[in-house]
C-alpha cells in the first residue's frame, strides 16, 4: 500500500478584488471524499498544512444546499469529527520528505488561493515528486497549489501539460462571483498549462502521465480512484 501525502491549505479568509475578506478554508467534500476513498482502499494519507496549522473547513461546504442534502451535509461533520486528531495536528508543510511518499493530493477550496498557491514549501515537494515521476493530484481550487512550483529560470513546472481546474463559469456562477480577485483557471494558462475543462457541476478528471487533476467538488471521488489506478499500475 502506498503512503500518500495530502496538503491542505491553512487559510481561513481570502482577500477579495474589492478588499474585503471572504472567509474560506477547506471544501469538507473534497477533503472528506478523497480522503476516505483512499483510506478504504488501504493506503495511508498523512494531512500536511503550511505551518502545521490546523485547518479551517468553510462553513458554506456543510450547508445541506452545498453538500448535496443534510443527510449528506451531516456525513461530511462525522467524518471530520472522526479524523479531527489528524486534522488538528498536522504535519508541518516545511518538514516533509517528498522522498516519503508515494503520492500527492491536494483537495480545493477557496483556501489555495490565499497560501498554497505561493507557498515555496508545497513548490519543493511538488518539484520533487514530478521529477520522481510520483502522483500529483489537485482538484477544484487545489490546482492553485501548482503554481508555487517553479523552476531556478521562474518557469513554471506544469507549462505545457494538460490538467482541469474550477472553471471561470462555476466560480462566477457559483464560487465568489465577480468579486473574486483572480480566476485560477486563466493564470493557470497564463503560465502554460493546457486546461481542458467539462461540463459545469459534473464530474470531469485529465490525466497527463503522473498528473490527475479534478474539476470540481464532484470530481472528488473520481479523482480519488483515478489516484487509486495509478498507484496499482
Amino acid at each position: 500500500m502506498a503512503n500518500i501525502l495530502m496538503v491542505v491549505s491553512a487559510a481561513d479568509s481570502l482577500t477579495m478584488r474589492d478588499g474585503t475578506q471572504h472567509p474560506t478554508g477547506y471544501w469538507a467534500e473534497e477533503l472528506v471524499v478523497s480522503h476516505q476513498t483512499l483510506r478504504d482502499a488501504g493506503h495511508t494519507v498523512h494531512i500536511a498544512t503550511p505551518g502545521g496549522a490546523k485547518p479551517t473547513v468553510d462553513e458554506v461546504s456543510l450547508a445541506a444546499e452545498s453538500a448535496g442534502g443534510q443527510d449528506r451535509a451531516d456525513g461530511f461533520r462525522e467524518y471530520l469529527a472522526k479524523i479531527d486528531g489528524e486534522l488538528s495536528a498536522p504535519l508541518v508543510l516545511a518538514d516533509v520528505d517528498p522522498a516519503a511518499y508515494d503520492a500527492v493530493v491536494m483537495p480545493g477550496g477557496h483556501g489555495p488561493m490565499a497560501d498554497l498557491y505561493q507557498d515555496a514549501d508545497l513548490g519543493r515537494i511538488l518539484a520533487a515528486a514530478d521529477g520522481a515521476g510520483k502522483v500529483i493530484a489537485p482538484f477544484c481550487h487545489g490546482p492553485a497549489g501548482l503554481l508555487s512550483t517553479v523552476d531556478d529560470d521562474g518557469k513554471f513546472t506544469f507549462a505545457g501539460r494538460r490538467l482541469t481546474v474550477f472553471t471561470n463559469e462555476e466560480e462566477l456562477n457559483g464560487g465568489t462571483g465577480p468579486n473574486t480577485p483572480w480566476f485560477v483557471e486563466d493564470v493557470l494558462k497564463e503560465k502554460g498549462a493546457i486546461v481542458e475543462n467539462g461540463a459545469a457541476w459534473g464530474s470531469n478528471v485529465v490525466r497527463d502521465r503522473n498528473l490527475i487533476t479534478g474539476q470540481n467538488p464532484q470530481s472528488s471521488e473520481d479523482v480519488a480512484k483515478e489516484v487509486i489506478k495509478a498507484l496499482g499500475e
